[in-house]
């Protein structure tokens, strides 16, 4: 199964991937998460993709549907994967199409993660990383045992240049104006399935398999 998650920054995107990976068998595909790896690393593609990042601004097309191409290609896609974070924007989405024609691929369906968005701001604003090891808290829904510091590895926890309120806010503003269209266009291609992505996690993923049929 080829599927796209969609939702904006915050919506759970990443968990739900998480649960569909593992029952489909397929490839997640996240580009936050290729951008952030870059970005660790210190590459030529990390440095020109954190000036973007971090004033929650899109990473250029130019770059980001190279790396989608790239990814793509590769044998364990073949028989499926799901993209989580792209496409962003319709022109992707269009070029996302010309992607999968090229490569004798199609998509089966695209579930749009809908929640409100001063949920997000307060979801977001509250996230907490571990510097060390990557492991995410949220302040009032899941707080370390010790304040700043990891439960599972004791590294320092931090807040990322875009959880801070007013960039989550402005990535909300960049999501409604560039990325929902998204949700028009793939619904014109009968291609869209929308869930609440404010019930509780292991609802959404009910939702998320009754919608595709699971």
């Amino acid at each position: 199964m080829r599927l796209i998650l969609l939702g904006p920054p915050g919506a759970g995107k990443g968990t739900q991937a998480q649960v569909l990976v593992e029952e489909l068998e397929v490839p997640h595909i996240s580009t936050g998460d290729m951008f952030r790896a870059a970005m660790k690393a210190g590459t030529e593609l990390g440095r020109q993709a954190k000036s973007y990042v971090d004033k929650g601004e899109l990473v250029p097309d130019s770059v980001t549907i190279g790396l989608v191409r790239e990814r793509l290609a590769l044998p364990d896609c073949r028989k499926g994967f799901l993209l989580d974070g792209f496409p962003r924007t319709v022109a992707q989405a269009e070029a996302l199409d010309e992607l999968l024609a090229g490569l004798d691929m199609a998509l089966d369906a695209v579930v749009n993660i809908q929640v409100d968005p001063e949920v997000l701001v307060n979801r977001l604003s509250n996230r907490r990383t571990c510097r060390n090891c990557g492991a995410v808290y949220h302040l009032l829904h899941k707080p370390p045992a010790s304040p700043g510091k990891c439960d599972a590895c004791g590294g320092e926890l931090y807040q990322r240049p875009d959880d801070h309120e007013a960039t989550v806010r402005n990535r909300l503003e960049v999501y409604t104006a560039q990325t929902r269209p998204l949700i028009d266009f793939y619904r014109r291609k009968g291609l869209l399935h929308s869930v609440d992505g404010e019930a509780e996690v292991e609802q959404v993923t009910v939702e998320i398999r009754r919608e595709l049929g699971l």
